[in-house]
Parts: C-alpha cells; sequence; structure tokens
C-alpha cells in the first residue's frame, strides 16, 4: 500500500523538488541581452556579429540547417563593405541553435562563394564572424569565428530532471527493499488499518480480464457471463507511459526540438508515442473481443458496441478535441476533419471488426487443428495476415505508382526548399494528394511539423488518410502480440522468445528499407507519412518493451507499473482531458521568462504529473470513462 499511494504523491514532490531546484539562485547563467546592437534573442537562437572588413566588397550571407536535407540556402542578410581599413561593416543576426547550421557567404555583386562553414551554435551565445583577406595573401580571404559569450547550457534543465527522477526511482526500490524485511514490515503493519491493506491488494491484482482496448478500463461484469480470464498489468503501464509521454510532448515538452515531432524523416520522442499507443490499442482488442466472447455475448451486439465506439471517437477528435473554440465558434468551412481520435477510432474499427468476423470463443479450438503448433499464433490468423497485406500493397501502391499533378510519382520529400525547390508544392507526395482532393485543404491540418526547416507552404495532415492504412497494420501487429500472450499464456520463455523474434524481424526489416540512413533509404522512417519503416521499426521497439515490461512487471513481479498504471487505465479521460484543459490553470501559468527553456519544462512536468495525479484517484475511486 505504501507504494501503491506513495508514488503518485511522490511524483508530485519530485516535480516541486525539481522546480525548487531549477529556480535556485545561480542555477543557470541567465543571458545577458543588452549591448547586442538591438537583436531580441528569442529561445533556440545566438547572436552573430558579421564583420565585413574588405574593402568594396559586399557581401551576402546564406543560411541553412544541416538538419535539412538537400535545401535551398536561405537569406540570411546583406553587408555593404568596409569603408576604411580598421572600421568593418557590421551586421547583426540571430541564427537558429537547434541542429547545426551552414553558412555559405558570396560576393554580392559577383554572386560568387567567398567561403563557407559548418558549425553549431550555442543558445544565448555570442559570436563573431570575421571575414577579411588573409595574411598571407591579398586574394585570399579568411572567415574566421569568435565566440564573444559563451552560450548557456539549454540541455542542463532536462538533465537536472532526469537526475530528480532516478532519485525519486531509486527510492521509492529501496523503500520496497525496506518493506521486504520482516522488522520493518512488522513495525509498519501496526500503523497500518488490515482493512485498507486488504483493499489495497485487492485492487493490484488488476481488474477482471477483458479490459476495454482504448481506455484500459474494467468491462462490467453484469453484461455477459463469467468466464475465466486474466489481466496482465504490463499492457496497461505499456499504455500508461505512451499516454504519459503523449500528454508531456503536447504541452511542450520544454519546448526542446526533440520533444517534438521531427519536421520530416527522422524519430524524435514526440513521434513514438502515437504508433505504441496503436500498438497496445490492437493488443487490447484481441484479448477484450476474446473475453468478451468467451462470456456469452453475440458476435452482432459486440459489432455494434465497435460501430457506435468508433462514432463516439472520431465525433470527439472533430468536435471537442480538435477546435479551438478559444478562437471563437466552431467554423464548418475550416474544422479539420483527421485527426488522433478519428484515427484511433476507424483503427480501432477495423481490426476490431477483422478480428470479430474470425474470432472463436475458445482459442484452444485453433491450436488443437493446426500440424504446427508453434507457429499457431500466425497461422491461426493466415486469412487476417492476408488482408492487412493487402492494405499494405495498397499502401504502396498509392503511395509509389499514383500520379499526382505538378510531382514526381512516387514522391517522398516535404516539398518547399527541400529537393533544391524543385517541388514546393509537393508536400507528402500521393498522401498529400489524396487529402487535398477528398477532404479539401480546409479540413486539413494548416500548421505541418515540416514547416518549421523546409518551409512548406501547403497544407498536409499527419493523420490522412493512406496513413491510416499503416495505422492499421500496426494495431494488427500489436493483436499479434495479444495472441501470443493467450496461445502461450503460462509459457513465459515461449512469450519471451516469440517477442524477441518479432522484435528481430521487424527491426531488420527497418533496416533493409532504411538502408540505415535518415534520408538515403528506400522507405525513410517518417511519421508525417506514417511509412511502413515508421511502423516496423516502432513495432520493433514495441515489441521489445512489452518484453520487458512483461518478465519485470507480470513474471517477476520487481514492478507494480506505477504510476504510469493509473492513467494506462483511464487513458481516454486522461487525453480527451489534457487537450481540453491545456490552457486552464493549473494546466498553464503565465511563465516569467516565456524563453527559457527551464521554465516550460517545469510547467510541463508538472502538469503532466498533475494529469497522472488525477488518474490515480480516479483509479481509487473507481471511475472510468467508457465510451
Amino acid at each position: 500500500m505504501l507504494e501503491a499511494r506513495g508514488v503518485p504523491a511522490a511524483l508530485l514532490l519530485a516535480a516541486v523538488v525539481l522546480g525548487c531546484a531549477l529556480r535556485a539562485p545561480g542555477g543557470f547563467p541567465q543571458p545577458d541581452l543588452d549591448n547586442k546592437n538591438h537583436v531580441e534573442l528569442k529561445m533556440d537562437q545566438a547572436l552573430l556579429l558579421i564583420h565585413n572588413e574588405l574593402l568594396g566588397t559586399n557581401l551576402t550571407v546564406y543560411w541553412k540547417s544541416e538538419y535539412c536535407y538537400q535545401c535551398l540556402f536561405q537569406l540570411l542578410v546583406n553587408i555593404s563593405h568596409s569603408r576604411k581599413p580598421g572600421k568593418p561593416a557590421i551586421a547583426s543576426v540571430s541564427v537558429s541553435t537547434q541542429h547545426g547550421s551552414i553558412l555559405q557567404i558570396n560576393n554580392t555583386l559577383e554572386e560568387k562563394e567567398v567561403c563557407r562553414l559548418e558549425y553549431r551554435f550555442g543558445e544565448f551565445g555570442n559570436y563573431s564572424l570575421l571575414v577579411k583577406h588573409n595574411h598571407s595573401g591579398v586574394n585570399e580571404i579568411a572567415c574566421d569565428l569568435v565566440v564573444n559569450e559563451n552560450p548557456v547550457d539549454s540541455n542542463l534543465p532536462v538533465i537536472v530532471a532526469f537526475l530528480v527522477g532516478l532519485v525519486v526511482i531509486i527510492a521509492v526500490f529501496f523503500l520496497r527493499f525496506l518493506l521486504s524485511l520482516e522488522d520493518f514490515t512488522n513495525w509498519v503493519s501496526k500503523a497500518i488499518n488490515s482493512r485498507e491493506t486488504d483493499h489495497l491488494i485487492n485492487s493490484d491484482l488488476g481488474s477482471p480480464s477483458g479490459a476495454d482496448p482504448l481506455t484500459g478500463d474494467p468491462q462490467p461484469e453484469a453484461r455477459c457471463p463469467s468466464a475465466s480470464g486474466y489481466r496482465l498489468r504490463c499492457l496497461d503501464t505499456f499504455r500508461g507511459i505512451a499516454l504519459v509521454l503523449m500528454v508531456f510532448v503536447n504541452y511542450g515538452g520544454g519546448r526542446y526540438w526533440y520533444f517534438k515531432h521531427s519536421s520530416w524523416n527522422g524519430l524524435t520522442v514526440a513521434d513514438l508515442v502515437f504508433p505504441w499507443f496503436v500498438f497496445i490499442m490492437g493488443s487490447s482488442i484481441f484479448l477484450s473481443v476474446t473475453s468478451v466472447l468467451q462470456r456469452g455475448c453475440s458476435k452482432f451486439k459486440l459489432l455494434g458496441k465497435i460501430a457506435w465506439r468508433s462514432f463516439l471517437l472520431i465525433c470527439i477528435g472533430i468536435f471537442i478535441v480538435n477546435p479551438n473554440y478559444c478562437l471563437g465558434p466552431l467554423s464548418w468551412n475550416k474544422v479539420r476533419i483527421p485527426g488522433v481520435l478519428q484515427r484511433l477510432g476507424v483503427t480501432y474499427f477495423v481490426v476490431a471488426v477483422l478480428e470479430l468476423l474470425f474470432a472463436k470463443p475458445r482459442h484452444e479450438n485453433c491450436v488443437s487443428n493446426r500440424r504446427f503448433p508453434f507457429l499457431r499464433d500466425v497461422t491461426c490468423s493466415w486469412f487476417q495476415w492476408l488482408l492487412i497485406l493487402l492494405l499494405e500493397s495498397i499502401w504502396l501502391g498509392l503511395t509509389f505508382l499514383l500520379p499526382v499533378p505538378g510531382c514526381p510519382t512516387g514522391y517522398l520529400g516535404p516539398g518547399g526548399i527541400g529537393d533544391l525547390g524543385r517541388y514546393v508544392n509537393c508536400t507528402g507526395g500521393a498522401a498529400g494528394y489524396i487529402d487535398h482532393l477528398l477532404l479539401g485543404s480546409d479540413h486539413l491540418y494548416q500548421h505541418p511539423s515540416s514547416t518549421v526547416l523546409y518551409h512548406t507552404k501547403v497544407a498536409y495532415d499527419p493523420e490522412g488518410i493512406l496513413g491510416t492504412i499503416n495505422s492499421i497494420v500496426m494495431a494488427f501487429l500489436g493483436v499479434q502480440a495479444g495472441k501470443i500472450l493467450t496461445y502461450y499464456k503460462g509459457q513465459t520463455k515461449d512469450i519471451l522468445i516469440r517477442f524477441t523474434v518479432w522484435c528481430c524481424v521487424l527491426g531488420l526489416i527497418s533496416v533493409a528499407l532504411t538502408k540505415m540512413s535518415q534520408n538515403e533509404g528506400f522507405i525513410p522512417v517518417n511519421k508525417n507519412l506514417w511509412s511502413i519503416s515508421y511502423v516496423t521499426a516502432l513495432s520493433a521497439f514495441a515489441f521489445f518493451i512489452l518484453l520487458a515490461l512483461y518478465l519485470v512487471v507480470d513474471v517477476k513481479g520487481l514492478w507494480t507499473g506505477t504510476p504510469f498504471f493509473y492513467p494506462g487505465m483511464n487513458s481516454i479521460l486522461v487525453y480527451v482531458g489534457h487537450e481540453v484543459f491545456e490552457n486552464y490553470f493549473p494546466f498553464q501559468w503565465e511563465l516569467e521568462d516565456n524563453q527559457s527553456h527551464k521554465e516550460h519544462l517545469i510547467q510541463n512536468i508538472v502538469t503532466t504529473a498533475l494529469w497522472v495525479f488525477i488518474a490515480y484517484v480516479l483509479y481509487k475511486k473507481k471511475i472510468f470513462w467508457k465510451i
């Protein structure tokens, strides 16, 4: 009981301690923004003073990010020539510090490159770029970069937060160790009411089998006759981990670039959470459908429930989560149709119906009729696998064969200034074209992550129509994990072996598709497209994480899943709640310095911990939001 009640409280305490640590005087150097030639620096920026010491030569400075693949240089500043020796012309500009920068200095008149350099600037740093004639020859020009003022370590708050979290984890495990000692336990038991202890033990055993595949909350027992079943805490824990990370990154993640979605190809922390949630939804779908059918419910009745739940998810996404009512009433002409809950609703419907059509109340019947029992988790679903492969063939065919006006067939790039600016309005290729054709540009996401680096101009929705096919594939891979847990129940070694095999196979497929390159592979890992390599890579990670959680939580009992278990049991409520109340206190407040990673990180950690605490309170009061 001490652990179950203490960890959510400890989480809030850790957030408070973190805030005190980060706010302590002298904790971090504060940038002096004075005397910077009137350039006001913002978050993730540095000051660059460009000194042109060349007599009679005007300069043009271009910039691009190293992270921007095959991008055009962007004009940074024009600098007039020096009028007398020793009196350089100076221009001050701000440069991005999120990634490495490439600077190209050209002779303005001749449009000839004078010099080029690559450098990773630090946040709030002060730098000088000296362009002058080399002492060894009049015609040779040198570009030297000088650090005038050292930057701040913007990642230090993340390190402090990690260390505080690590201390809390160690403290909790140390407390568990003390509780395992008989003398200490006897002393504690005198102060604990035995009735409360019994209540906690019962709740820690988990809710009845057949949990809701989306929300994680228990299904009402009164609807169907009781049947044997079991509940795995590792699934709720994994769902909770994905959800907590989702809340954290949606609230801003301290405004760090690696807690935001990738501009195009590649992976960040923010790109991990939604696919993992889809994967766990798939695992829970199989366990839930099997359990409900075993309790005597008809397939027709269950089909109606599946359709109704999918409809509600789509409606909640369109009318509650997506619109920003602070900007005014909902506009039917501008409402965004795709979205996270909309994709969950469609994916849930397709995968749940697919499983329902071929489900058997007793999976033992399937096992006994197969010649290869060691592959029964696959062979029992051979027809479903054929349909999933057919869906994937449709994705591949549309992606690489559909003609897109004004764009090369099979284009997977971001458009904008990418690919040397040749395909400005081709963002997403076939995926973007289908959405514009069927939904209209006004009903798509207007500020995709590609605008940050690639300066794209057209609307693009990362939860669009074509990508939904691959989210169905990912959910079905989650179904496969659920079948392994069911068919090999009680056979820990077989479960671990199969999880390992799936992890390795999917990992190798990802390596082959990407050629171990962020941008040069056949099909790069891309969250905006939900590319098949993105699905296989994230599914490989999901199998590995589920393997570890199953072993630690359900087999060895070394961890109960606290505190992630609680939001995992009430995921729809937490997700919708954090979206609806995002701009309300205590989930947001005015910061003293809005350009400080430190203050944003404190706010985002505290508000995320608050949602975990809310989920804990709701769990203890047995309040679950069912749809």
